[in-house]
């Protein structure tokens, strides 16, 4: 690994640490020439297996170069893609495989692109789903369609549930109004307070 300031071959490994959930490991590298420090990222390698046969490595901006061609002019933003991108990423290497094909990579955008916009999702299904008429847009509109009215139902009984009126507590039949308690109150005092000092010591 050469060092990034002075181009020297030679560093060593001072710390390192796993992140991406274990998928990543980050390490911190000294400069055996300059002693300065740098990071470097190792993670295990994905190739993709395209029509070909040529294999190439996984890589998110080719997801991301992808998919914003289906997103053209939608209410997308390149954090978006981004996310889109790092989550079809967790779920190719969720699948412990050193190497997949092209297509099942285009299949595993597809979800996290239907949730982030139905429009490009059908541009995108279009292409790796061969789509061949107009048969093919109604039946996954109608499956869009199906889904969002489930949604809407699902959320019309959450925010039934949330505003539900709640029915008022039922006072127990000893309780009594606290002006009715201040007025046994006083009363008790002042009975009290005419008995004669003799009666109130015992």
């Amino acid at each position: 690994m050469h060092c990034p300031f002075c181009r020297h071959p030679d560093s060593k490994v001072v710390d390192s640490r796993t992140t991406d959930d274990g998928a990543a490991i980050r390490r911190r590298r000294q400069c055996g020439s300059c002693g300065r420090r740098f990071s470097t990222l190792e993670t295990t390698s994905i190739s993709v297996i395209k029509r070909s046969g040529v294999t190439e490595p996984f890589e998110r901006s080719k997801i991301v170069s992808g998919v914003r061609k289906a997103c053209q002019g939608r209410p997308v933003t390149e954090d978006d893609l981004a996310k889109l991108a790092q989550e079809v990423e967790e779920s190719v290497r969720s699948a412990g495989i050193a190497e997949i094909e092209a297509h099942e990579v285009g299949l595993a955008i597809l979800k996290p692109l239907r949730r982030l916009d139905v429009v490009a999702y059908l541009r995108f299904a279009s292409v790796y789903q061969a789509f061949n008429d107009l048969d093919d847009f109604e039946s996954a509109i109608e499956v869009l369609r199906g889904e969002q009215h489930q949604t809407t139902g699902q959320q019309a009984l959450v925010d039934e549930e949330t505003h539900a009126p709640r029915r008022p507590r039922r006072n127990g039949a000893n309780s009594q109004p606290k002006t009715q308690s201040r007025a046994v109150k006083g009363r008790s005092e002042k009975n009290s307070e005419s008995r004669p000092a003799q009666e109130r010591l015992l």
